[in-house]
């Protein structure tokens, strides 16, 4: 869909802004791209309203132009402009739904009319469980089939992020098993390379949500076929995303050597990874290390994490990697200096980072959300404020209400037990009795 002229027109007067502080500051397209990490082709599409770059990236160029807010300004400006856009087409499609489900309600018959379809006594479980269909699989695929691929493999990753693997996974698996025969249909080699790479993304989001509700022996077997599509299409970037995904179980279940070891291969050849696939596995290894105590190595990590994430061009991302923005960066860099922030007795080193992921993340994301949450309250809980920390906890169990995540509730478990050493606390008492049906103790 072609971007309104308003969203064009705000997004060439901010490059032309740039374009205006950086000449009158008397740098070179190359010097302020060198200062900001990143080239100066990027400089060159920035300033003729060609590119986007996320708010950060503006506050560090307003500051090194002394512009003042100007360019920050002019950035708020086209956000606001582009979150008006999408809740207009939100309306939009609210309306056409609602006028869709009234048009569907007319043609029904309702409901109390018909015949009961199921026999006595049976469940619907039961009644389900004797019907089955077969879906045609084409003998020959193109591209639209490639493109139908990933628009559901889109729908399934949202769900799992919104709700968790549980609501998901066996829905997702189902997609996936009849999406694998599509890898044996007859495909010219672009369209085949690109239907394995869709394929071995659905398998990774089947995988990690197998991973969500604990049940790892399918997750390593799913991570294992979506790294063998990864391998097949040629997809170097989703290649590194699954062992990413494979070290972050490794980590869930102890293996902090196999963790590593998984991290370190997703990071070879690096340079093939778009700026957001390096900032994630560079924050990754970073998190293995601190939890091996090679706090320096992790801090070294974090600081290069960092330096990536301000090249990334989110529209450049493929769709594995969209979760990445800069409230999960924020998020996960503060999981990694969390063992040096505890081991060091300076807490606001991670919890900084947490409080921005929190106000950071969209509501797509609740999961992520809980996550910061939950982590933010256990650091805030070790750092002798019991209160406060109580106060965040609160709202975590919130978050988490809605989620059906074995992680989650692991990491709330690990609040709770954190949390008993301060019982006494009226405060911290009641968080825990909320805790009890959330983790499943009485």
């Amino acid at each position: 869909m072609d971007e309104p002229e308003r969203l064009q027109a705000l997004r060439r007067a901010l490059g032309e802004r740039l374009k205006i502080f950086r000449t009158a500051a008397d740098i070179s397209q190359g010097q302020l791209g060198r200062s900001l990490y990143c080239d100066r082709t990027l400089v060159t599409k920035l300033e003729a309203g060609q590119r986007s770059k996320d708010r950060r990236f503006w506050q560090q160029a307003d500051a090194l132009l002394k512009a003042s807010g100007a360019l920050l300004a002019a950035f708020d400006d086209l956000e606001a402009a582009k979150l008006a856009q999408e809740a207009a087409q939100r309306e939009a499609a609210l309306v056409e739904f609602q006028a869709a489900a009234n048009q569907l309600r007319r043609e029904i018959v309702p409901l109390a009319e018909r015949p009961s379809a199921l026999a006595p006594n049976a469940s619907p479980t039961e009644f389900l469980a004797r019907i089955a269909v077969a879906s045609p699989v084409p003998a020959h695929i193109g591209w639209s089939d490639v493109d139908q691929m990933r628009a559901t493999t889109k729908a399934f990753a949202l769900s799992e992020n919104m709700f968790g693997g549980g609501l998901s996974c066996e829905a997702a698996e189902g997609q996936l098993r009849w999406s694998a025969r599509l890898l044996e249909a007859q495909a010219s080699n672009d369209v085949g390379r690109a239907m394995h790479e869709a394929v071995g993304n659905l398998a990774g989001v089947v995988a990690f949500s197998a991973f969500d509700i604990g049940d790892q022996d399918a997750a390593g077997e799913y991570f294992r076929f979506a790294l063998w599509c990864a391998d097949r299409g040629g997809s170097w970037p989703l290649r590194a995303t699954i062992l990413a995904d494979m070290a972050r179980q490794a980590a869930y279940r102890g293996d902090l050597d196999e963790a590593l070891s998984l991290i370190e291969f997703a990071c070879v050849r690096s340079d093939r990874l778009p700026a957001t696939g390096r900032a994630m596995v560079t924050t990754m290894r970073a998190r293995y290390l601190s939890l091996l105590n090679r706090h320096d190595e992790a801090r070294t990590e974090v600081d290069r994490a960092d330096a990536y994430f301000t090249e990334r061009c989110p529209e450049e991302d493929p769709p594995w990697l969209v979760y990445y923005d800069e409230a999960e960066h924020q998020g996960s860099t503060a999981r990694a200096l969390t063992p040096f922030a505890v081991a060091s007795r300076r807490p606001e080193l991670a919890a900084e980072r947490l409080g921005a992921a929190i106000r950071l993340h969209s509501n797509q994301y609740p999961r992520s959300r809980a996550f910061s949450r939950v982590r933010l309250a256990t650091l805030t809980m070790r750092a002798d404020d019991p209160r406060k920390a109580a106060k965040i906890g609160l709202e975590a169990v919130t978050d988490a209400a809605v989620l059906h995540s074995r992680r989650v509730t692991d990491e709330l478990r690990i609040l709770d037990r954190v949390a008993e050493r301060h019982n006494s606390i009226s405060e911290v008492a009641e968080l825990r009795s909320l805790l009890k049906p959330a983790i499943g103790t009485k």
